[in-house]
């Protein structure tokens, strides 16, 4: 199917594999947009067929020319801030950013302007677009690698159900304390709040299940490399289950990591994404962090 921006505007000109469906069923079954944002633009008849308001029950023939209200101005999730980030993955819906260790995702106080969250909103600002930039999913201050924003309202709503219902594989580097004995693993201990610390978490019989998939990659000078895969995004997950198998994050002080680097080694490497309006899957891999790569293990990504 072959697809263009016009303005605000997705323009998509409908081939033999979506002839006969509706635009009621393009927005609620294929893409599952909110009903409040379908409604919307059902009342607005923000939606075109061949130029006109649609008829949404029609069924489609092949050559129609659909347009979809994706890029309607909105306000930015964050205050456009330079500088850009380094940008992975873009397109007309979303974006995929490189967050150095020591930045955060996303502001927590209103005055909050040097976070990656700012600093793409100012990389779109710079075409000339208002769009209410968001990210998907965060990344803690220490960790490095890979983000995801969403450019429009329904890439966010689209790419936060294909995370919430697993669809998004997410792949990270780890550097441990000692020498991992198990080639691989998974960890499904819950996780909850620690009472006695603000920030930080713990091992939770009472807490939300967690899962993380782990291999063990290199090991080298009291160290080992692993590489692990989240089934779900708890706060701290891989940082709280490392250490309760008795291997805490290299530089991760809050959980008992030795202390051989400012920020915790843990870095984001992959992202793997089923686009939801491209039939396509999205893979982006973001380059090991020069701390990870200089301290240990450089000749495993040579």
């Amino acid at each position: 199917m072959h697809t263009i921006r016009q303005d605000q505007q997705w323009v998509m000109h409908i081939d033999t594999e979506w002839a006969g469906t509706t635009i009621e069923s393009i927005l609620a079954e294929k893409w599952q947009l909110p009903k409040k944002m379908v409604h919307r633009w059902r009342m607005d008849k923000a939606i075109l067929l061949n130029g006109q308001p649609a008829n949404w029950r029609q069924p489609l023939q092949p050559n129609d020319r659909l347009s979809v209200p994706f890029f309607q101005s909105g306000s930015f999730g964050g205050h456009p801030a330079p500088p850009s980030p380094s940008i992975l993955y873009e397109d007309d819906h979303l974006i995929v950013a490189d967050k150095p260790a020591g930045m955060k995702t996303h502001p927590n106080e209103p005055d909050e302007h040097h976070t990656l969250l700012n600093g793409v909103c100012y990389h779109v600002s710079l075409k000339g677009d208002v769009l209410p930039v968001r990210h998907v999913h965060r990344l803690d201050e220490g960790t490095s690698g890979a983000v995801l924003f969403a450019k429009h309202e329904a890439a966010y709503a689209a790419l936060s159900r294909l995370l919430e219902k697993k669809e998004i594989f997410r792949t990270y580097y780890a550097v441990v304390d000692g020498h991992v004995l198990k080639k691989s693993g998974t960890i499904t201990k819950p996780i909850g709040k620690d009472r006695h610390h603000p920030s930080r978490r713990r091992i939770s019989q009472n807490g939300q299940t967690a899962v993380t998939h782990f291999e063990r990659v290199a090991v080298q000078d009291g160290f080992s490399l692993l590489r692990c895969r989240l089934e779900t995004g708890r706060t701290h997950q891989i940082r709280v289950h490392l250490a309760s198998i008795g291997h805490p994050i290299s530089g991760d002080a809050l959980y008992g990591g030795s202390q051989i680097s400012k920020y915790p080694l843990l870095h984001a490497e992959k992202l793997t994404i089923p686009h939801p309006f491209v039939n396509d899957c999205v893979t982006v891999s973001a380059p090991i962090s020069e701390s990870i790569k200089k301290l240990f293990l450089l000749t495993f990504f040579e």
